[in-house]
C-alpha cells in the first residue's frame, strides 16, 4: 500500500519534535514576555491590584499621553477613510486614462517608515523651514506658521496619514470590488439616490474590508513609536513605555502601559471580528454578474487624475525632502538647499556609528530570516503536509504577530530577559534577531504555505514510499520546488528587519550594537552633520525596500497581497 502525506493524527517522531519545538518556541518568545508583563502589572505587593493602571487615569502627563495616543490614531484613521473612500470609489467604478500608473503611484507611500520622512518634513514644516520662509518671501505671510501644530500633533497625524492611506484604500478597493453590481442597480430602480444608495447598500457590504483597513491604521498610528521621537512629541504612549525601559524595575507603570496598549489591540481585534462574524454580508448574486466601470470623459478624467497627482506629491513630500536633505551641504534658513553634494552617502557608509548599524543590521536581518525560513517551512510543512493535534491553535499563533505591535514584544523581552543571559542590556543580538524573526514570521508562513498549495504531493509521496525519511523529502524534495516563494518571503523579511524600528529602539542599549534605525534616530539629534548622515541612511534603507517588494512581486506575483492576511 502506497504511503500517505496527510493521514490522521500523523505523529512520526519528525512532526511530533517538529511540532513540540515549535510550541516551545512561541511559549517562550511570545507568550511568555507577554504572560511577565500581565503579572507585574496586576501583581502588586503580592496581590491582585489594579494600583498601576489607576495611575495611567490620576497621573495628569500619563492621562494626557493617553488621550494624545487615542486621538492621533482616531484622527488618522478618519482621515485615511476621507482620503481612501473616495479615491478606491473613483478606481473601482471608473475607467480613464493614466488609471493602471496612478494605481501603483497611489502605493509609494509605503516604501518608508514615516519617522524616517520626519526627519526630512522638519525642513520643509519647521518654523523657519523651507515653506514658511517661501511665503514670506512672496510676501503671503509677515511671520512664520506653525505647521506641525501643537508641539508636532499635525505633523504627526499627517505623516502617519500619508504613509496609511495606501493600507486604507487596498482594503476598500478590494472590498468594493467585491460588492455584486445588481444590487446597487435594485437600489437605484426603486428609486434611491447615490448618497442613499452608498449608504444604505455599498457601504454595508464593503464594512468588512473597511474594518480591516481601519484596525491596521489606527493600530499603527497608536503605537508608532518613530514618528514622535524625532518630532519630540513625548506626551503620547508609546514614547512613555519607551521612557520606561531603562527604569523598568523602580518604576513598574510601564508595565501597566504595555498591558493597556495590549488590551486595546486585542479589544478591537475582537470586536472587530465578533461584530462581523455576527452580521452577514453574503451577497447572493456575487460572481453571477459582472462589474461594471463608466468611461470618464476628458474633464473627469483631468479632475481624477489632477486629484490623485496632488495627493502622490503630498506623499512622496516626505521622501523627497530626506533625498533633498541628504544630498545638500547646507541647508539653514533657505528655501532650498544652498550646495548639492554626495558626501554624507559616503559618510553613510563610513561613518563610525553610521557604518557599524548597516553592518549590524544586515547580520540581524540575515540572522532573523534564516530562523524565519527554518520556522515558516515547518509551521506550512504542518498545515499542509501533516493532520497532526493542534494544527489550527499553531496557524492562530503564528499568525499573532501581525496582530501584536512590536512596541509591546520588545518591551517585554527588555522586561523578562533581565538579568539573564539574554538580556540586552548586554549584547543585544540574539532577542534582536527573534524579536524580527517572530515580527515578520506570519509573511513566510503565508509564501511556504502557498507554495505547499501548489505543489503536487505525488513527488514526496513517491520518496517517502522509496525509503526517504521525512527530512530528507523535505530537503531534497519539497524545498526546491516551492524555492520561489522562499525567495520572495525571505526578500520581504530580510527588507522589513532592516528598517524595522520599534525593536531596535528598545532592545539596543550600546552604541556598537546599534541597528539601523537606531542609528538614524540618534545622528539626526546630532547638530553637525547627523541630520544629513541619518538622511542618506535613510535613502539607502528605501532603495532597498524599493528593490525588495519589486523582486517579491516578480516571484510571487499578484499572490504577493496574500502574505499581509491574518
Amino acid at each position: 500500500m502506497f504511503q500517505r502525506l496527510a493521514t490522521k493524527h500523523d505523529l512520526t517522531p519528525f512532526t511530533t519534535a517538529a511540532t513540540l519545538t515549535l510550541f516551545a518556541f512561541f511559549a517562550v518568545f511570545l507568550f511568555y514576555p507577554i504572560a511577565y508583563m500581565f503579572q507585574h502589572a496586576f501583581w502588586v505587593e503580592g496581590r491582585v491590584s489594579l494600583a498601576f493602571f489607576k495611575l495611567i487615569v490620576t497621573n495628569p502627563v500619563t492621562r494626557a499621553s493617553v488621550v494624545n495616543s487615542l486621538v492621533i490614531g482616531l484622527t488618522t484613521t478618519v482621515v485615511t477613510t476621507l482620503l481612501a473612500l473616495p479615491l478606491a470609489f473613483c478606481m473601482v467604478k471608473f475607467e480613464f486614462r493614466g488609471k493602471g500608473l496612478l494605481s501603483g503611484l497611489l502605493l509609494v507611500p509605503m516604501i518608508m517608515p514615516p519617522f524616517v520622512g520626519a526627519i526630512g518634513i522638519k525642513q520643509v514644516l519647521a518654523r523657519y523651514g523651507s515653506l514658511n520662509l517661501l511665503l514670506m518671501e512672496i510676501g503671503v505671510i509677515s511671520a512664520p506658521v506653525d505647521w506641525l501644530g501643537d508641539g508636532g500633533f499635525c505633523g504627526i497625524v499627517a505623516l502617519e496619514t500619508l504613509h496609511l492611506y495606501p493600507i486604507m484604500y487596498l482594503n476598500v478597493a478590494a472590498a468594493l470590488a467585491n460588492v455584486d453590481p445588481s444590487l446597487e442597480e435594485a437600489g437605484l430602480n426603486l428609486g434611491a439616490g447615490p448618497f442613499r444608495l452608498f449608504r444604505t447598500i455599498t457601504f454595508p457590504l464593503m464594512l468588512p474590508g473597511y474594518f480591516a483597513g481601519a484596525s491596521i491604521v489606527f493600530i499603527w498610528a497608536f503605537t508608532d513609536l518613530g514618528t514622535p521621537l524625532i518630532f519630540e512629541y513625548r506626551r503620547v504612549v508609546p514614547v512613555q513605555i519607551y521612557d520606561n525601559v531603562t527604569s523598568l524595575h523602580e518604576n513598574p507603570a510601564g508595565y501597566a502601559l504595555v498591558v493597556f496598549v495590549l488590551l486595546v489591540t486585542v479589544a478591537l481585534f475582537y470586536a472587530s471580528k465578533r461584530y462581523m462574524g455576527r452580521t452577514s454580508y453574503a451577497m447572493a448574486g456575487k460572481g453571477a454578474v459582472a462589474s461594471r466601470q463608466t468611461y470618464l470623459g476628458w474633464v473627469g478624467t483631468a479632475a481624477m487624475v489632477g486629484f490623485c497627482v496632488l495627493l502622490i506629491g503630498l506623499a512622496i513630500l516626505p521622501h523627497l525632502t530626506v533625498f533633498l536633505t541628504a544630498i545638500t551641504d547646507k541647508w539653514f534658513m533657505t528655501v532650498l538647499p544652498e550646495r548639492v553634494t554626495l558626501k554624507y552617502f559616503e559618510q553613510a557608509v563610513t561613518h563610525k556609528i553610521a557604518a557599524s548599524s548597516i553592518r549590524n543590521s544586515v547580520l540581524l536581518s540575515f540572522a532573523s530570516t534564516a530562523l524565519d525560513i527554518a520556522l515558516g517551512v515547518a509551521i506550512a510543512y504542518l498545515l499542509t503536509r501533516r493532520r497532526v493535534p493542534g494544527r489550527e491553535v499553531l496557524d492562530a499563533i503564528a499568525m499573532l504577530p501581525l496582530a501584536l505591535p512590536g512596541l509591546v514584544l520588545a518591551f517585554g523581552y527588555v522586561a523578562c530577559f533581565s538579568g539573564t543571559a539574554l538580556d540586552p542590556r548586554g549584547n543585544p543580538f540574539p532577542l534582536l534577531i527573534i524579536a524580527y524573526a517572530v515580527r515578520r514570521l506570519p509573511y513566510m508562513v503565508r509564501a511556504a504555505y502557498a507554495g505547499f498549495q501548489q505543489v503536487s504531493v505525488t513527488l514526496e509521496e513517491a520518496s517517502l514510499n522509496l525509503g526517504a525519511p521525512p527530512f530528507t523529502t523535505l530537503r531534497k524534495i519539497t524545498v526546491p520546488l516551492i524555492m520561489g516563494n522562499l525567495i520572495a518571503g525571505s526578500i520581504l523579511a530580510f527588507s522589513f528587519a532592516m528598517l524595522e524600528v520599534s525593536d531596535s529602539l528598545l532592545l539596543a542599549f550600546k552604541e556598537q550594537y546599534y541597528p539601523m534605525t537606531k542609528a538614524i534616530y540618534q545622528l539626526q539629534g546630532r547638530i553637525t552633520d547627523g541630520e544629513y548622515i541619518a538622511c542618506a541612511m535613510g535613502m539607502l534603507g528605501m532603495a532597498l525596500l524599493t528593490v525588495s517588494l519589486l523582486l517579491a512581486g516578480r516571484f510571487l506575483g499578484r499572490r504577493m497581497g496574500e502574505l499581509f492576511r491574518a
